[in-house]
């Protein structure tokens, strides 16, 4: 659904998501095969996400290797896992409310990852298991593939449909809590739920590592629009065009994100917000209505596209136990 009008886009979408669930995920996916992003598969993007995310851990003195990672929105590929198998994650358990992920699709991801092995090899530098890299393009090259055996492999738990906010994990039996462009898909209810969960079960010296995009997802295929278009919008007029499970968008800014970790008794270590240049000329502009929702942030909050939140459990008696 490339280069569509975000309105045209937003009745489809709205339409497909009404019918029966499996009729809804099944013309949902052809439609994205044709017109949408499943089109030409690149997992690049995923993979400097995955590294990205390893790279905060390790600035905060921890070594991910050997360590068990939680993955909230697994989507249509397990590919972040895939990655941090390829780092030296010891598991992955990566689960979805929808279970997305398809065969061809993966097979499709993994044979890019073939084909570019130099590209891909630069992606990971230094941080790239040899040994996982060589077994991973053997298990590619054999005859019959497999997505249970692939999982297998790469040390992944997948999920789905499953409830990152209920678990039956253990108590403090993952090291990290991670996810990539999920958090802006849950609203605000569900997101409380599932830091809470990750609480109980991530060890005391574990972590938290997300990426946020904040940005009107709709401005990712209808360039006509900017980041922060949904912004003019009240509540009831934005449940018109994205309350479905395909598109919905909680509007949730920077700063109310940094609200909610603390609230759930999160100490954040690190933000990295990225400011969208065409946003702040807008809103300098004011030739976009901001409803009342919003209007009490300033432009600089406003502006934000996206974001990496870094954090941390307080530290807490019931942890000792460890």
């Amino acid at each position: 659904m490339n280069a569509m009008n975000w309105k045209i886009k937003a009745v489809i979408q709205n339409a497909i998501a009404k019918l029966p669930t499996q009729l809804s995920y099944n013309l949902y996916y052809y439609m994205q095969r044709k017109l949408g992003g499943l089109q030409n598969l690149n997992p690049t993007d995923h993979f400097i996400a995955a590294v990205k995310t390893w790279q905060l851990i390790e600035e905060q003195s921890k070594d991910p290797v050997g360590k068990i990672f939680f993955e909230v929105g697994t989507g249509r590929a397990p590919l972040i896992p895939i990655a941090y198998y390829l780092m030296g994650a010891n598991q992955t358990i990566t689960v979805d409310l929808n279970p997305y992920v398809k065969k061809e699709i993966v097979f499709e991801y993994l044979q890019y990852l073939k084909q570019h092995q130099n590209e891909i090899k630069q992606i990971f530098g230094r941080r790239l298991n040899q040994d996982r890299f060589k077994t991973l393009l053997k298990f590619i090259d054999s005859r019959n593939f497999s997505l249970p055996d692939l999982l297998s492999l790469c040390s992944i738990q997948y999920w789905a449909p499953s409830d990152a906010g209920q678990t039956q994990l253990a108590d403090l039996s993952i090291d990290f809590h991670t996810s990539n462009n999920v958090f802006e898909h849950i609203d605000a209810v569900n997101l409380k739920r599932i830091l809470t969960e990750g609480i109980r079960f991530l060890k005391p010296d574990g972590l938290f590592v997300h990426y946020i995009d904040y940005s009107d997802h709709f401005s990712h295929s209808d360039s006509s629009i900017s980041a922060i278009n949904f912004l003019q919008y009240n509540d009831t007029e934005w449940s018109r065009y994205a309350d479905n499970r395909y598109m919905y968008m909680n509007r949730l800014r920077h700063d109310d994100f940094v609200c909610l970790f603390k609230d759930q008794s999160l100490q954040i270590l690190k933000e990295e917000p990225i400011v969208d240049q065409r946003s702040v000329e807008i809103l300098k502009s004011d030739s976009l209505p901001i409803d009342s929702r919003f209007k009490d942030k300033s432009p600089q909050v406003l502006a934000i596209a996206g974001s990496w939140l870094v954090a941390q459990k307080i530290a807490c008696k019931n942890d000792e136990r460890s």
